[in-house]
């Protein structure tokens, strides 16, 4: 059968149409819609580039790095590779989605979020009579704006030394970048989380041993984390954000202590909080801290799109300084959904 695919030519430029990814230029010249029903459904527009080449990425008989440059239309698909790797690895080793709300693409380095700060009569739900006005919640972009930070990575290496390594085991440093990437945007969300977006939101903090969390610093016990649960209302504390020292501190409490929880742990490494909070370990967390937020309504993560990766010159195997950069930043949508609890 004569596919679609076989006959789009790549070009260098496809990599740089403005507000389009490599993929979505694809896409656009070979629809997915089209191969329903087919052998290649299931592959999107790159996957089927790679076919055509017959280029294998994955597995014991992955092809070597110099396999994507035997010609000159097949050298157009590694940054997509590359990019795609590198994302894979962020996702792998992030947790930003289980503290995020939402996330938004924007294309620019500045950007202004909206929020709604409801009075207490606003928040109470008054009986309204017949023909009075409802009452109102005001929605207003914020003060200051929100900056982006990019984070990256420099690829450092000759072709002549990856030339022959094989593309599985390049995927593995690829991923590694990724990681590294990805615990960079946690540090910059847990910085917004403690000090705010500049927008005077700043989390409200809260010590052992000081009213009204009791104790003695230095010491956690399950009291003061009740007291500390208890200072989310109407928000709820539905996640755990900690370093490894509050961790240890919490996995040696008594009531965390119980049959049930501890084969959880040693099965599957995940701890269920007494207080049923999705517990999450970061080394971005600054030591004898703790953050709990409300992950539906704390923070926006916002993104300038896909991984961009130097692609003129990865195509033109100048791989000694390409670099491999992401885009993020991070907006504080309500002040009380995270409070943070000094050890």
């Amino acid at each position: 059968m004569d596919y679609r695919f076989n006959k789009v030519r790549l070009e260098k430029g496809m990599h740089q149409e403005s507000g389009r990814s490599f993929t979505e230029v694809l896409e656009s010249l070979d629809p997915s819609e089209g191969y329903r029903g087919t052998a290649m459904e299931g592959l999107d527009a790159f996957q089927r580039q790679l076919k055509r080449f017959d280029i294998h990425v994955k597995g014991p008989k992955s092809d070597r790095v110099e396999k994507f440059f035997h010609c000159a239309q097949a050298a157009v698909l590694f940054p997509e590779f590359v990019s795609r790797v590198v994302r894979q690895g962020m996702e792998e080793n992030s947790i930003l989605k289980d503290i995020t709300a939402t996330e938004t693409v924007f294309e620019g380095m500045d950007y202004r979020t909206i929020t709604s700060v409801p009075s207490e009569d606003d928040k109470s739900l008054c009986r309204v009579e017949e023909g009075a006005q409802l009452p109102q919640t005001a929605i207003k972009t914020q003060k200051n704006l929100v900056r982006l930070h990019k984070r990256g990575r420099m690829l450092v290496a000759s072709y002549e030394a990856v030339r022959f390594q094989r593309l599985d085991l390049f995927a593995v440093t690829l991923r590694q970048i990724g990681g590294h990437i990805a615990r960079m945007h946690m540090e910059d969300a847990i910085e917004v989380v403690l000090k705010g977006d500049g927008n005077s939101n700043a989390a409200d903090s809260f010590q052992v041993g000081s009213d009204p969390i009791s104790g003695q610093a230095g010491e956690l016990s399950y009291g003061a984390l009740l007291e500390f649960w208890a200072q989310f209302d109407p928000y709820c504390m539905n996640t755990m954000l900690v370093p490894g020292d509050v961790m240890l501190q919490l996995l040696k409490l008594p009531e965390l202590q119980n049959p049930l929880t501890g084969l959880n742990f040693q099965g599957t490494g995940t701890l269920t909080t007494p207080l049923g909070a999705k517990l999450l370990r970061t080394a971005a967390m600054p030591a004898g801290t703790l953050v709990g937020l409300d992950r539906r309504y704390a923070l926006e993560m916002v993104t300038g799109g896909q991984v961009m990766v130097e692609a003129d010159r990865l195509i033109d195997r100048q791989l000694e300084r390409a670099s491999i950069t992401s885009i993020s930043g991070f907006a504080k949508l309500y002040q009380g959904a995270s409070k943070v609890l000094k050890v």
